[in-house]
């Protein structure tokens, strides 16, 4: 999703790609937070979540608990630390 908020087309996303991980911000300042991440995230539908573009800096304030919170454990959460990664 890149530094976007969540938008309608999102749906199609889902409909076209069908795709089973989903990068999507979750700072809540220049892009959306945790709450407009859930709400992609039900667009699309993916099986797992790796939350990006949140923690750098104060601003942004967003965190991949508080999207887990929201998501209800529908969809996985990744968490990875800086440095790590996912296979």
């Amino acid at each position: 999703a890149g530094d976007t908020t969540v938008f309608g087309d999102m749906k199609l996303i889902k409909e076209l790609y069908h795709p089973e991980i989903a990068m999507l911000p979750i700072g809540g300042f220049y892009t959306m937070g945790p709450r407009e991440a859930a709400l992609a995230a039900q667009f699309i539908e993916p099986k797992a979540i790796l939350p990006i573009h949140f923690g750098t800096f104060p601003p942004l304030t967003g965190t991949p608990d508080q999207l887990h919170e929201y998501l209800n454990g529908s969809i996985e959460v990744i968490r990875i630390a800086p440095g790590e990664s996912i296979q």
